[in-house]
């Protein structure tokens, strides 16, 4: 395998992340990078023919339930719990001068 990860790309990527690294971490940084992508090349080596793809590594499927109203119109019931109310809305004291 050869070099994927430059020099160039590291600082590429230093400006790209809006992090600040020094000469070590630039090269550990290089290192580990194309440590990732030669992993990912041994495992592009795999025969994968027959297998499905998948998206989860459990099975999942969505439960959907009708969108009914159940408890209706409670905005009374909500508002007798308010220290203050008028014209079915809740009274807060003013915020913003």
């Amino acid at each position: 395998m050869s070099t994927i990860i430059d020099e160039k790309l590291v600082d590429y990527l230093e400006i790209l992340s809006r992090l600040k690294l020094d000469e070590e971490q630039k090269q550990s940084l290089g290192s580990d990078l194309n440590k990732i992508i030669g992993y990912i090349d041994t495992l592009s080596e795999l025969d994968t023919t027959g297998i499905e793809p998948l998206s989860h590594s459990f099975p999942t499927c969505n439960i959907f339930r009708e969108d009914a109203v159940t408890s209706g119109d409670m905005r009374d019931n909500v508002l007798e719990n308010a220290p203050s109310a008028k014209a079915g809305q809740f009274v807060v004291p003013k915020t913003v001068e």
